[in-house]
């Protein structure tokens, strides 16, 4: 087996124990003639102007190309294509790397010749020697992953798309999607669903030269005890911000918000890894220097197996082996005993919390009623006392915003709630989601260009703003929520509750620079931007030289100034803040910690409106019913 990655080559050279040397060299020969050649490449997706989104690192790792990466090690060490076959494994994830076209083709061509039966290069017939997986693709990267299979489809190459795009679309809509068909009709293969027990099967048409068209296997959901782990080598991860990789825990999520599409795509079942599997993950990466993860579980608090991994976890860290991650998890999971302290000792150095509004009546729209806006302020203390940063989710553009209730809610956020940094999105009906394919049923009109499905622009009509308007709104909450007295806020906050400011720098720089100054949800960023001028949206023409260059020179220089300055800015209010000697002494409404009765408090988030006040009244009345239950429950006790 040889393991590439990027334009290196990795040999693993299997031993023989034959003890003839005669058999072992004719084996060797046959190995040498077969061969396959399997790609994995995670789509980027085009910006306004139709350039690949690319960077020097990208921030945020691909866990379904560390998945996909994990599985296909793991079926070239089982030799699942047979004894005499040879793997040869591309990965590439086109944040962080121009892919090599060229060379991918003339690795895939050269296979096809070796392989036995072959009807030369390009046939796609008997015997082909390789697959195409583009693999994890979202919508937004979906037009980005058609021009990507369009190319090698030309040069004759198998082609295999899978993701939350196809698994979204397949799982939810009535009949084939036109993007998918679209696919189909270039010759490639779509695969919805999971590739954990099914990959195999795809390999081994893919090595006949007899794809199915579709491979469906959304009802058969894989188990995830004893299932390979996601991995990426060392120097694939190296591309990413430090050593930062990912892994799922588990999969799936029990609630029923209408814009998600994990629930449709990954169950509402939770499906988990044991902790057998999590410490040999983390192990193997330690051997590589690896110890910053992102747990991607979309809600980790609903994962059955939480508290036996993070035990390990913390039994890892005792023993030396150093773990930070991020999680995500629900608003709930503060009432989980000891799930805090626990994420804590574990290593939890962020996490991120689906808020997505204070607006009861926005939530009830989302149909995201495990939301309490009374329980807030008292969940991201807990998470602040393990000095833990925290993020939150903010969804705009439900039918009741407009500008200024969406300004008037940041507002209250930034006074009442202790959260540290958000991360802004526009309602986006996702294919998948129960809001898309409501309006798709309907015949409601959504924007048809899927690039622009990123969640920052508008892709639907809204009932009380233009598209203008809300998508001018949209920028605006930014700078908001962002303002250097909301950052200073942020210092002082992070100094009192024993996190350190230059985290709140850290993370200033990278959320709010990536919108102010790059114009790019974070998630889509990283270090250093480069627009290839050849990579560009097909339907767009190509830039002169003479004016393509200088203007990115030009963008860049303006872009990095203007952070560097921001950065110094933010720089210097840091400095000046851990200066103050009374600092430390610094309050405010929302570090001001919350008794048993937290409903009883006078906060403008509890009076926004009549669904507000009744969501206050409604968790009054439930804490009364527990009252009178743990007091009836004393009176039977102490009678007994």
């Amino acid at each position: 087996m040889s393991v590439r990655s990027d334009s290196d080559t990795v040999s693993d050279t299997t031993s023989d124990t034959t003890s003839d040397p005669g058999a072992t060299a004719a084996k060797t020969a046959a190995a040498a003639r077969r061969s396959f050649q399997l790609t994995l490449i995670k789509p980027s997706h085009y910006d306004k102007d139709g350039y690949v989104i690319q960077w020097w690192k990208a921030w945020i790792p691909s866990n379904s190309l560390a998945a996909l990466y994990g599985l296909a090690l793991d079926a070239a060490e089982r030799k699942a294509l047979g004894p005499d076959v040879a793997f040869e494994i591309d990965a590439y994830d086109e944040m962080n790397i121009v892919i090599p076209f060229k060379k991918i083709i003339a690795r895939h061509r050269a296979a096809e010749v070796d392989a036995p039966g072959s009807g030369g290069p390009g046939s796609g017939g008997p015997g082909s020697g390789g697959l195409v997986c583009l693999v994890g693709v979202q919508s937004n990267q979906y037009p980005r992953a058609l021009e990507i299979a369009r190319r090698f489809r030309a040069a004759g190459l198998q082609v295999a798309i899978g993701g939350f795009h196809v698994s979204g679309c397949l799982s939810m809509l009535p009949d084939m999607h036109e993007s998918l068909q679209q696919a189909l009709d270039l010759g490639c293969s779509i695969f919805a669903g999971e590739a954990e027990e099914h990959l195999d099967r795809v390999l081994a048409d893919a090595a006949k030269g007899a794809l199915e068209p579709i491979y469906n296997t959304m009802s058969q959901l894989p188990d995830l005890q004893g299932a390979v782990t996601p991995f990426l080598p060392e120097r694939l991860v190296r591309r990413y911000d430090g050593l930062l990789s990912s892994f799922d825990a588990g999969r799936g999520c029990p609630f029923q918000c209408s814009f998600c599409t994990i629930i449709n795509v990954q169950g509402r079942k939770s499906r988990y890894r044991s902790a057998d599997d999590i410490e040999k993950l983390i192990r193997a990466n330690h051997a590589q220097g690896i110890t910053h993860y992102f747990i991607t579980d979309d809600n980790f608090a609903r994962n059955k197996n939480w508290e036996a991994i993070f035990d390990r976890m913390a039994e890892l860290q005792e023993e030396g082996i150093g773990i930070r991650f991020l999680i995500q998890v629900d608003v709930l999971a503060h009432k989980i005993p000891n799930f805090i302290e626990k994420a804590k000792k574990a290593g939890c150095k962020q996490v991120f919390v689906g808020l997505e509004s204070i607006n009861p009546a926005n939530l009830k729209e989302m149909k995201k009623n495990q939301n309490k806006i009374t329980e807030y302020r008292k969940m991201f203390q807990m998470w602040r006392e393990q000095q833990v940063v925290t993020y939150a989710g903010y969804i705009m553009g439900l039918p009741n915003d407009t500008p200024e209730t969406v300004k008037r809610d940041l507002t209250i956020l930034q006074r009442e709630v202790p959260v540290d940094m958000i991360e802004i999105s526009i309602l986006t009906p996702l294919p998948g989601s129960e809001d898309h394919k409501n309006l798709y049923t309907q015949g409601v009109w959504m924007d048809p260009d899927l690039n622009k499905y990123d969640l920052e622009c508008v892709t639907f009509k809204h009932p009380l703003m233009s598209a203008e308007e809300l998508q001018q709104a949209y920028w605006d909450a930014w700078d908001h929520y962002y303002s250097m007295a909301h950052a200073e806020t942020l210092m002082r906050r992070a100094l009192v509750d024993g996190i350190k400011p230059v985290r709140i720098w850290h993370h200033l720089l990278q959320i709010y620079g990536a919108m102010r100054f790059e114009r790019l949800h974070p998630q889509q960023c990283g270090y250093f931007r480069r627009r290839v001028r050849s990579e560009r949206r097909p339907e767009l023409p190509r830039e002169n030289p003479l004016i393509f260059y200088p203007k990115n020179v030009a963008r860049a220089l303006r872009n990095y100034g203007a952070l560097a300055l921001y950065g110094w800015r933010l720089h210097r209010l840091r400095r000046r803040i851990e200066a103050d000697p009374e600092a430390r002494n610094y309050t405010d409404l929302a570090l001001t910690p919350v008794d048993d009765h937290g409903e009883d408090e006078e906060l403008e988030m509890y009076h926004l409106n009549e669904a507000a006040e009744a969501a206050v009244a409604k968790a009054k009345a439930e804490a009364e019913a527990r009252e009178r239950h743990q007091a009836k429950r004393a009176r039977v006790s102490a009678a007994e």
